[in-house]
């Protein structure tokens, strides 16, 4: 995967701009703009020290990354009083500042449940790395990146998306399972890198390349072993090009977490600001919901920020056109399948239609669904018992809505569709569905799911946006013509062409295994 992606990155690698060299053993480069590219050249196939903080991301500060610990890890309490001390963090040295923000992030934080350096952080820090940086990386046989911050924060975004071999990182001291919120000293970790890079210079033929954004580091063993030396400038990370996703080494399909922004301080400030307003508006939206029809509440709603669009096929279309199937009509209900966004999803496919549709749920909440303004059926992952519950619903002339990904993705990707949609009907209306969130997210792997729709609710402003596809004939999977299968995959395709969204054979037990360490289960599963 690394050598595909250094491949690919070879036609566009900038390069580095050639400063004097400080009277040193080795050479010093400054590269701002990375725009010579012969310089990449000779560091090819090299090995590479990275300083993730300096040499890696573009931002300044790592006041963000630590909110979000304390956000999403401890709770809005204690987000809130590391947000107090920002102005006193602003005013004392790095080190001291570093400390503190440790202590308030990870004081009594559960080691063995803390996952928010694989499943909240990685998204984060990908949009913050620099591409001109990352090219640098990428051209290194071998990785290796050191960070002030704790290793935990910051080795799963490194080795899980980044490919890089060796992470190096400060310690977090902990207490019969909890974390203390003190780190061990920054000497202990060059240690570390020491040894490593004593092991590197050991192999015949293996040079060694730093980079950084300070000569302040050349006092420490990330540059005392380098043949060469790469620095950037502070006004140069300011203006440095963000890393898109397109070359990303490995995909970022999942993610956690509540919080739909980064949380600069200013941004933060808004977002705690807001929370006792969008608690009260959170109420008045449910209560429009809930007790106005359809085409009352939807225009109410998006006069709060609650906004919706409907695109593709009109659903007066998808209703029958001869008398024959408008008798055949009465007697079955029409069956939506769509991609799974949010709980609501159901909710925005029936302003849609401007009638009730019944969603099909796994694991639902009984606060999401006694609140819920359609009617919920829940199911057992049983599939005999599963499919003959929906069969008699259709028979009875409701109009059902499932996703078959079987739980949420937030990302631009689809997840394997479940089959067993394509055997319940002769047609189906495929629905395309994408969300656009401001503050909060309304889905979780790993916190409470009966506060999904509260936090929906909260934001200042969402968009849906719902594409109704033309009609799928999936009756030659009953007649033996074509696999469940192939009809689920060319389903998942249609939708996912709309949505401009990759296909993915990814599932629900490998989003759960990923960002909570379990594999989803809410009850039997067959």
């Amino acid at each position: 995967m690394a050598k595909k992606a250094s491949s690919f990155l070879l036609s566009s690698l900038p390069s580095f701009l050639h400063a004097k060299p400080p009277s040193r053993k080795t050479p010093t480069t400054l590269y701002p703009k990375l725009q010579h590219y012969s310089s990449l050249e000779k560091i090819s196939n090299q090995v590479i020290v990275c300083d993730v903080e300096g040499g890696l991301l573009r931002s300044q500060s790592t006041f963000p990354y630590f909110m979000l610990v304390a956000l999403e890890g401890g709770g809005f309490l204690r987000g809130l009083l590391l947000l107090v001390l920002y102005p006193l963090l602003c005013c004392i040295s790095y080190e001291l500042r570093l400390k503190i923000m440790v202590l308030v992030s990870f004081c009594g934080i559960k080691k063995k449940g803390f996952r928010v350096g694989r499943s909240v952080l990685p998204k984060f820090f990908m949009e913050d790395v620099g591409l001109e940086g990352f090219e640098a990386l990428n051209k290194g046989s071998k990785k290796v990146c050191v960070s002030k911050m704790p290793r935990v924060m910051v080795e799963g975004f490194l080795k899980d998306y980044l490919e890089v071999d060796v992470v190096i990182g400060r310690e977090l001291k902990e207490f019969n399972g909890y974390y203390t919120g003190f780190m061990e000293e920054e000497g202990k970790a060059m240690e570390r890198l020491e040894l490593e890079l004593i092991k590197i210079e050991d192999k015949k033929g293996s040079d060694i390349v730093g980079f950084s954004s300070s000569t302040k580091s050349l006092n420490i063993p990330l540059f005392s072993h380098c043949k060469e030396k790469y620095f950037m400038t502070e006004k140069d990370k300011r203006i440095s090009n963000p890393l898109p996703r397109e070359k990303y080494p490995r995909p970022l399909v999942f993610h956690d977490g509540r919080i739909a922004f980064k949380p600069t301080p200013t941004n933060t400030t808004f977002m705690f600001m807001w929370l006792p307003f969008g608690l009260i508006l959170a109420i008045f939206r449910l209560i429009i919901a809930v007790s106005l029809p359809y085409k009352a509440s939807s225009p109410i709603l998006a006069l709060t920020g609650t906004k919706w669009r409907l695109k593709g096929v009109h659903p007066s279309n998808l209703s029958p056109k001869s008398s024959s199937d408008h008798h055949a009509s009465k007697r079955k209900g029409q069956l939506y399948v769509g991609n799974h966004r949010t709980l609501i999803d159901a909710v925005y496919v029936s302003f849609a239609l401007n009638k009730s549709v019944s969603v099909v749920a796994y694991g639902v909440s009984r606060i999401s669904e006694i609140i819920s303004p359609v009617k919920t059926v829940k199911v057992t992952r049983n599939r005999e018992v599963d499919g003959s519950m929906m069969v008699k619903k259709l028979s009875q002339g409701e109009s059902v809505f499932i996703c078959p990904e079987g739980t949420t993705c937030r990302e631009p990707y689809l997840l394997r569709f479940s089959p067993l949609f394509t055997e319940l009907s002769d047609e189906i209306v495929p629905v395309a569905l994408n969300i656009h969130v401001s503050m909060f997210y309304a889905t979780t792997a790993g916190g409470s799911k009966s506060l999904d729709p509260l936090y929906f609710l909260m934001n200042p402003s969402t968009c849906y946006e719902v594409e109704l596809l033309e009609k799928v004939d999936t009756s030659g999977v009953r007649k033996g013509e074509c696999s469940s299968i192939d009809m689920a995959n060319h389903v998942q395709r249609q939708i996912g062409k709309a949505l401009g969204f990759e296909c993915t054979t990814l599932s629900r037990k490998d989003k759960y295994m990923i960002l909570a360490g379990n594999d989803g289960s809410a009850g039997p599963s067959k």
